[in-house]
């Protein structure tokens, strides 16, 4: 470290007037040498000392904070204005009365700067603090926000690659839903015994407003009732994608399966006329 590191590290404590005397005597003695990157750092620090009153918002120092002060200052004011059996004997101060009181009350013009400076510090860091404390919260949310997004993509992905594997894998048991009423497409779907169902279609009819479209399992037993499942909502292009990873009824279970329109959020019972079926085995 060259000798101009040294002497800037104490510039920002010199601004403050927090330095000793010998440090302070130091550094002077440097600035009066001509050092230009000394004196350029403390017009620097200069100026944010007289910043900080204007940009810390109001805060209390410590009460630790206070005291030290206090007693700094007191014990200063006692050195100024002298202790027992200064003078002759005592009688000095005795014969003086006030004028003795009113020495031990003054207090040098750089205690009470040094004083301000001081508390004026402690705002500042209290500022500071709380900054870096939002700064760290915001930078906590960003980070919480970045990796749910990537869950939902990697959720995205699971679900794709599971359509594709049951739409081509040869052991998917094929199921065509043949539309009904003023429905004429026909949808396809694939039921894998492990991977699930995945339904899908081309031009598919958009449901009406605050409606969506309901995949309902019918069992196999003598009046069995429809089993709720997912609902769906075709794209603007009318592709029609819909993976069922946990069916509410097995594949040997199942007698057929249909999709009607429902309110959204789905019905836990048909309450539309059925739009596709088709038979499971």
């Amino acid at each position: 470290m060259n000798s101009t590191d040294q002497f800037r590290e104490l510039i920002e404590a010199y601004a403050l007037g927090a330095l000793d005397a010998d440090e302070r005597a130091q550094l002077e003695a440097h600035l009066a040498a001509g050092c230009a990157e000394c004196a350029k750092a403390l017009e620097e620090a200069r100026w944010l000392v007289s910043q900080l009153a204007y940009t810390a918002p109001e805060a209390e120092p410590s009460e630790m904070l206070k005291g030290r002060l206090m007693k700094t200052v007191r014990a200063e004011a006692g050195a100024a204005g002298g202790g027992p059996g200064t003078g002759s004997g005592g009688a000095g101060v005795a014969g003086t009365g006030m004028q003795a009181g009113s020495a031990k009350g003054a207090i040098p013009f750089w205690m009470w700067a040094a004083v301000a400076a001081l508390l004026l510090f402690s705002v500042y860091s209290t500022w500071n603090m709380r900054r870096m404390e939002l700064q760290i919260r915001e930078a906590n949310d960003r980070a919480a926000t970045l990796l749910a997004e990537r869950q939902k993509m990697q959720d995205r992905l699971v679900m794709a690659k599971k359509e594709t594997m049951i739409m081509m894998d040869p052991a998917s048991h094929k199921i065509a839903l043949w539309g009904e009423h003023a429905h004429p497409e026909t949808l396809e779907a694939k039921w894998h015994a492990e991977w699930g169902l995945c339904v899908e279609g081309e031009k598919v009819p958009m449901p009406a407003k605050n409606h969506v479209l309901q995949v309902w399992f019918i069992p196999k037993g003598e009046g069995a009732k429809p089993m709720p499942s997912m609902t769906v909502t075709p794209d603007a292009s009318g592709k029609l994608m819909l993976l069922i990873s946990n069916p509410p009824e097995q594949m040997d279970n199942t007698k057929a399966i249909a999709i009607t329109e429902e309110p959204m959020g789905g019905s836990g019972w048909p309450t539309m006329p059925i739009l596709w079926s088709g038979n499971v085995t």
